[in-house]
């Protein structure tokens, strides 16, 4: 009997993030407690940018956009956040989108199957994805099940199960 195998990524859909940065804007703009204090979300590329008159502000609209993130369906894991920082008269937050695996996180992810994943599972680095085979499908879950507790800054999908 062949291999099984499940290819770990980390991918981002983009029409989930331009709904879930549009849903945000809408309710920003139709808040009361918004009115008047220049809060704005506004997306392009791998960017997204808020505005606000007050850090404080800059902030709660960070929050709306992650709470319409999470009612997407997608992990906040997927942004990277910096600080609030004053640019004139208002303050910016710019949040970076997180696509794909880096080499340092697939070889602790490595690191993690080999050390504590079942023996029969075997896994390989294939650009920025991870590739993970075992002759017995329960050894898989139990190895997929161990990467959905795992603590890692990205966010984890897993495809191709066959």
């Amino acid at each position: 009997m062949a291999d099984s195998s499940f290819d770990v990524v980390s991918k981002i859909d983009s029409m989930e993030v331009e709904n879930a940065v549009n849903q945000a804007r809408k309710e920003v703009e139709q808040r009361y407690d918004f009115k008047g204090v220049g809060a704005d979300v506004s997306h392009s590329g791998e960017t997204i940018l808020i505005k606000a008159n007050t850090e404080e502000r800059a902030n709660a609209v960070l929050d709306v956009l992650q709470s319409k993130i999470i009612k997407r369906g997608m992990s906040l894991k997927v942004l990277d956040t910096g600080e609030p920082y004053a640019s004139g008269k208002e303050y910016r937050i710019e949040s970076k989108l997180k696509e794909g695996i880096d080499q340092a996180t697939a070889k602790k992810l490595n690191k993690l199957i080999r050390d504590e994943g079942p023996k029969s599972v075997k896994s390989q680095i294939q650009g920025d994805e991870l590739r993970v085979s075992s002759k017995s499908r329960d050894d898989l879950q139990a190895t997929m099940a161990l990467l959905k507790g795992a603590d890692i800054d990205v966010a984890l999908q897993f495809v191709n199960y066959r």
